[in-house]
């Protein structure tokens, strides 16, 4: 379980370095608004993994085991990445700072998907429930750690020592992985590539409804995903100080996440997986129009406190509900490479539907950016009445 947690902070820590953090020291820098936006292309490995997923459950590396093998390279070329990030300078450079945050996407996406694999593999069937929890909050830990933490440090300090630090904050990762035990194997795994690659696309596309499924993950959280790109500079935008922001926005918005992650859960045995996915996507893209409200009021940080609150709590119920979704989608058998497939997908609309945020918000204004994000939401609600359908394999309890 300490296992769990530690891979799951290791895992939650470089996220949001290239999002939240960078537009922090992008806009700082003066860079234009709509390349900031752009800037969320440098996330296409998180949608990408499952290619070569397969590769990594195919070939096991001479040292450490088939998992902790690839799991200790990734970690270490994300230590280097993170630190030459911080090298980097916003401003003048903008290719440069996206090649070295492509560089810290790729080790990052690359370290999810062989953790995701070990937590499954590690845990019995009764473990898995609180291992999977504890790793939600571990990565929940990093991410605060890398905005909220991050962006306070960089009120005090130039953005290149934050990155310092924050590279640093990998190495107890890298102390669990030598630590840990290698997960022990009963079931055949794939002794050819092609095997590795084709067997689990195979028994997911035979399934009814298969293709409308992987539309419903494409376009569940869309709006939200829209939405958050651009927040930071927002509060910027309105006047908010950074401490204001990583004491606000990223502290308390990760206790009220945590909340609704709960909520969610509760929510869920009484509902199950279906019907929670319909309540908790209305309040989501409610929660993306109240940013509406802060556009119309002067510096407050109630009303900032009372947004957040909102938005966060339903975000935290709509991923819980999200990630239950796919998990009980995914055969046992080919844990490693579907789940890379679906949460690939999962982080599609974060990159591509992300990158145009700069522009619409620029042309748009801000209010009429936030009310456009949540109408976006509508498609996957309508998406997820046509796949109930096909949703018999789901456990509604």
């Amino acid at each position: 379980m300490l296992t769990a947690f530690a891979m799951g902070f290791s895992c939650g820590l470089p996220l949001l370095l290239t999002l939240s953090v960078l537009q922090a020291w992008m806009q700082q820098e003066g860079v234009d608004l709509a390349l900031i936006g752009m800037m969320a292309l440098v996330g296409l490995p998180y949608t990408c993994k499952f290619l070569w997923a397969p590769f990594l459950d195919r070939f096991t590396l001479p040292f450490l085991g088939r998992r902790r093998g690839w799991l200790i390279i990734a970690q270490i070329a994300l230590v280097f990445s993170i630190a030459g990030l911080g090298c980097t300078n916003p401003g003048k450079s903008p290719l440069i700072v996206a090649f070295a945050a492509f560089l810290v996407t790729f080790f990052s996406a690359s370290q999810d998907i062989v953790v995701d694999a070990y937590r499954r593999e590690d845990l019995s069937d009764k473990e898995l429930g609180l291992g999977s929890s504890l790793y939600i909050n571990g990565y929940r830990l990093g991410m605060l750690t890398a905005s909220g933490g991050g962006l306070i440090m960089a009120d005090h300090m130039p953005f290149s020592y934050v990155y310092m630090i924050l590279a640093a904050c990998m190495i107890p990762g890298i102390i669990t992985t030598i630590l840990a035990p290698e997960p022990v194997i009963n079931k055949k795994t794939p002794k050819t590539i092609l095997e590795a690659v084709v067997s689990p696309m195979v028994e997911y596309f035979s399934r009814s409804g298969a293709i409308w499924i992987l539309a419903f993950i494409l376009f569940y959280k869309i709006g939200d995903s829209m939405a958050s790109t651009m927040t930071t500079p927002f509060y910027l935008d309105m006047g908010f100080s950074l401490t204001e922001i990583g004491m606000v926005v990223k502290l308390f918005g990760l206790w009220a996440t945590i909340a609704g992650s709960i909520a969610g859960g509760i929510i869920m045995i009484r509902l199950g997986i279906i019907k929670s996915l319909l309540v908790f996507g209305f309040l989501q893209a409610a929660s993306t129009a109240s940013f509406v409200l802060l556009t119309k009021t002067d510096h407050c940080i109630a009303y900032l406190s009372a947004v957040i609150a909102f938005e966060n709590l339903s975000s935290g119920m709509g991923t819980a509900a999200y990630v239950a979704f796919m998990a009980s989608i995914t055969d046992k058998r080919f844990t490693a490479t579907q789940y890379a497939l679906l949460s690939s997908l999962m982080g599609v609309p974060r990159v591509f539907a992300s990158a145009p945020t700069g522009f619409l918000a620029k042309n748009f204004g801000w209010a009429n950016f936030f009310i456009a994000c949540a109408l976006i939401a509508i498609p996957g609600m309508l998406l997820l009445l046509k796949i109930t359908p096909h949703a018999q394999t789901i456990k509604e309890t």
